[in-house]
């Protein structure tokens, strides 16, 4: 959520940035200026009416002490009259305090300057690629074939029990996932993340404090008897650990990682874009998330990324970065890496990350600050990125290594499969 005194003290700023997320930001503005004047002013009536009352208070102590009964009682029925009042502005300031959240979360974060305008991916900007030589077999097939063909992946099994976008895993496909998730969780403790294992489920306050709504509010499974939704990512659950949460300056900062199951609607995908493992309502994740000092976050958004670029390379898994336009930012970034793998079989590229910065935006809303040198509070920047997503990676996996005896395994995975093809 972006901070009312920016939006005043920059509006035509925060029009201007907005408009590179394509994002009409004319109207609204005026609106959260105008009711925020209103707030104000409803403050200034309330802090009047509590300081006569704080200083009749103290002259009814007087005359009581000076036996002025009568007087004193006079001030009282003052005070009563004040109380009224009081509280008639107290719940129009908690109108108005309402009203003003529920038009600031409409507003997407700003984006980074250097965010290139662009309405969808094809505006992209790549900033880097590496390839490393596919050498396909005549015939080669796709990974959904190549599932079917060697019995790893039962997509069918998965419409027939859940439904489209639920494949069981099995026999070496089901240890390949295993081998992969614990080969990226590994290489996150390498580099300082501590480990969870989150929650599948959040509350509400989650799923907001995190961006999640109002924004995605029809792109997540809704449990409704409960009001709990399913994680889309463990972003979600491990990030709003620290909500509500004051840290102090020396525990920054903070390095997470966890494995989940992810699960999303994906409402309105269709098509050749989503067969076999390219789409999928449930998937696996390791995600790593970091809380970070505001003068630090963009040099651990650069790390960020190039550990991301590592576990591609340790995969031999041709790779390039993309800098997102602001069509295809996501709501709640500054700044967002895309890393796609290329997928030989299917000759396209295959997002299977999102590193990206929110600033200040999540903690905004979660009240995540910490205690700087001089004891003073500040908001902190918040961080994460895929390291990474199963499915895409799978299915690079199982096109590119494909030979007319099997599908072969990285060397780097070996120990953790424990066998070097399917």
């Amino acid at each position: 959520m972006l901070q009312i005194n920016f939006i005043r003290d920059h509006h035509q700023e925060v029009i201007d940035r907005l408009q590179v997320k394509n994002f009409d930001a004319r109207e609204i503005i005026p609106q959260i200026i105008n009711v925020d004047n209103q707030r104000r002013e409803t403050q200034k009536l309330l802090d009047d009416i509590l300081a006569r009352s704080n200083k009749i208070a103290k002259e009814i102590g007087i005359l009581f002490k000076s036996g002025k009964q009568e007087e004193a009682n006079a001030l009282k029925a003052q005070t009563g009259d004040l109380k009224k009042e009081g509280q008639a502005l107290t719940e129009q300031m908690n109108t108005l305090k309402a009203d003003l959240d529920a038009l600031l979360v409409q507003l997407p974060n700003l984006p980074h300057p250097s965010v290139p305008r662009g309405n969808t991916e094809d505006d992209n900007e790549i900033i880097s690629e590496e390839s490393f030589e596919v050498d396909l077999p005549d015939g080669a097939k796709t990974h959904w074939e190549l599932a079917s063909d060697y019995d790893i992946i039962d997509f069918e099994s998965g419409s027939k029990v859940t439904g489209g976008g639920f494949p069981f895993y099995k026999g070496k496909g089901a240890r390949l996932q295993r081998g992969l998730v614990n080969f990226f969780l590994d290489e996150a403790l390498k580099a300082g993340y501590v480990e969870f294992q989150p929650p599948l489920l959040v509350n509400e306050d989650s799923a907001y404090g995190t961006g999640q709504l109002p924004d995605k509010d029809g792109q997540m499974y809704h449990i409704g008897i409960d009001n709990l939704y399913l994680i889309p990512t463990s972003e979600v659950p491990i990030t709003n650990i620290y909500r509500d949460v004051i840290l102090k300056v020396d525990e920054l900062p903070i390095m997470n990682a966890a494995f989940s199951s992810c699960f999303r609607r994906e409402a309105g995908s269709y098509g050749k874009d989503v067969r076999g493992l390219n789409r999928l309502h449930q998937f696996d994740k390791v995600e790593i998330v970091q809380v970070q000092h505001p003068e630090k976050s963009y040099d651990t958004l650069e790390e960020m990324k190039d550990h991301v670029a590592t576990l591609c390379r340790m995969l031999g898994l041709p790779f390039r970065i993309l800098r997102l336009c602001g069509g295809d930012l996501s709501f709640t970034a500054a700044l967002t890496y895309d890393f796609e793998v290329y997928s030989a079989a299917q000759d396209k590229w295959l997002e299977v990350s999102s590193v990206s910065n929110f600033e200040s935006y999540q903690s905004r809303r979660m009240k995540l600050r910490f205690r700087d040198e001089h004891g003073k509070t500040q908001l902190a920047h918040t961080l994460n990125g895929s390291a990474l997503a199963l499915p895409r990676i799978v299915a690079a996996l199982l096109e590119n290594n494909q030979t007319p005896d099997g599908i072969k395994i990285p060397e780097i995975l070996h120990p953790y499969v424990g066998f070097e093809m399917i």
